[in-house]
């Protein structure tokens, strides 16, 4: 790891990166992140009763779209040709809530640990907005990166207990 910013300019400024001498590989990266709420929330979303739909379904299909606008949302994220995005929702009756696992692909020159940070956020968000009628007081988070492979700093994952591993 660098100990250097790379998106902040010698002079102080924002800086985009310049990643045309890269080699071009294929990029893989995974993000996660939870949404806690009142385990009758879960009941609900689960049964597909709530009132404004299918509550996953539509949580998914968020993350994914908002995975390619990425670079429309994060100023110096540059705009890639995705080849995969795929959301995953599992329930965790002992959150209580779901989990939600963001995974992003491309083969180019730079990663997309964003676009799969994007895709896990806005998947969170989406549950916050189609069950906040019934549970004012879900919570979002932790939202990391859980996995990245590919590129010039090579592979690496972080452990349940949150240990980098290499």
């Amino acid at each position: 790891m660098s100990d250097e910013l790379t998106h902040i300019a010698s002079d102080g400024s924002a800086n985009m990166v310049d990643v045309a001498d890269k080699d071009h590989t294929t990029r893989v990266a995974v993000a996660e992140s939870c949404v806690v709420m009142k385990p009758e929330t879960l009941e609900l979303i689960l049964s597909g009763n709530a009132k404004k739909g299918d509550v996953l379904a539509t949580a998914r299909l968020a993350g994914i779209m908002a995975a390619k606008r990425t670079h429309d949302l994060i100023p110096l994220c540059h705009p890639l040709a995705l080849t995969k995005v795929a959301v995953d929702i599992d329930a965790d009756a002992d959150l209580p809530g779901l989990r939600i696992e963001a995974m992003a692909k491309v083969t180019g020159q730079t990663g997309v640990e964003m676009e799969a940070l994007t895709a896990a956020s806005v998947a969170a968000l989406t549950v916050y907005d189609m069950a906040k009628a019934v549970d004012r007081g879900m919570a979002i988070g932790p939202t990391r990166v859980v996995s990245k492979s590919g590129g010039k700093s090579g592979d690496w994952s972080i452990d349940p207990q949150g240990q980098l591993k290499r």
